[in-house]
């Protein structure tokens, strides 16, 4: 277990930020913002970057438009990107830091981030699923 794992788990902790499942060999942790509907949010210490994904969705049969206003919801963010998996089956959020000279306020910024992106285009892109 690197010290920077140890270091990411501290800031979290400073947050008040619960992690809910952790894996100290892979070195990732499993955390729940709920105050800005973070839920199962991944952050995984893949040296030289710190990894934070989050599942958003399932790409719907016929997604329409989907991937064009992906971009487009792209350019209003923050931090991080809405992205595809590599099976192109799941709509994640991702954002990577360099984990070398990790702050806490950027990792709090990164989820903040998120907790912002879901606040502003969570209602749009569950309509996606109900077409």
């Amino acid at each position: 277990m690197s010290d920077k794992f140890e270091l990411v788990k501290s800031y979290l902790l400073d947050m008040d930020i619960p992690i809910v499942s952790e894996d100290p060999a892979e070195e990732l942790v499993v955390v729940d913002d709920e105050d800005n509907g973070v839920k199962n949010l991944v952050i995984d210490c893949e040296a030289p970057l710190l990894v934070l994904e989050q599942v958003i969705m399932e790409v719907p049969s016929s997604p329409g438009d989907l991937y064009k206003r992906l971009l487009q919801m792209n350019r209003e963010l923050v931090h991080g990107a809405f992205v595809m998996d590599e099976e192109a089956r799941l709509i994640l959020f991702r954002n990577t830091l360099q984990l070398e000279n990790l702050d806490r306020n950027e990792l709090e910024a990164s989820i903040q981030a998120l907790g912002m992106a879901l606040a502003e285009f969570s209602s749009e892109l569950i309509s996606y699923v109900q077409q």
